[in-house]
């Protein structure tokens, strides 16, 4: 089976302050198949992290990957999800939790931290999203009913 790629950020103007997430799920060639950013309000940069990977692993397991590599440029998100760190923040832990019950879904799955430029597409959208105060893209909008957002 093919290994996709999905790219995550999340940002806040302030910490907490106005906040976006952002994604895009990559094939295999490097093409970007699927990708969204959302405004979420006032946010700290780690919630909007953790809810820049949610919203993209719903939707690459609603697009039908099973074998994902995961990269975000957030070292505190990637390490707490690879066990390298402890979830201390009440506020995290649920966002934790189910960032986990949706990994578990994967056939096979990896999570790494990547320098910031690397992310640059995710980033966009988050910052878009922050900008317009919106939802951005065509990922599957968890607010809309499991829909997809539309530009």
């Amino acid at each position: 089976m093919a290994t996709y790629t999905l790219r995550t950020d999340g940002g806040a103007r302030g910490n907490p302050g106005p906040g976006g997430a952002g994604f895009v799920l990559e094939d295999e060639t490097g093409a970007i198949v699927r990708g969204g950013g959302r405004y979420l309000g006032s946010v700290t940069n780690n919630i909007a992290e953790y809810e820049a990977l949610i919203w993209g692993l719903r939707t690459a397991l609603d697009h039908g990957v099973t074998d994902l590599r995961v990269c975000a440029d957030s070292e505190l998100v990637v390490r707490q999800i690879n066990g390298q760190y402890r979830v201390k923040n009440e506020g995290l832990k649920p966002l934790f939790a189910s960032a986990k019950a949706l990994l578990a879904r994967f056939a096979s799955v990896r999570v790494v931290h990547v320098r910031r430029e690397q992310n640059a597409a995710a980033d966009a959208l988050a910052n878009e999203a922050m900008d317009s105060r919106s939802t951005c893209g065509d990922g599957v909008d968890p607010d809309h009913g499991g829909q997809p957002a539309l530009f």
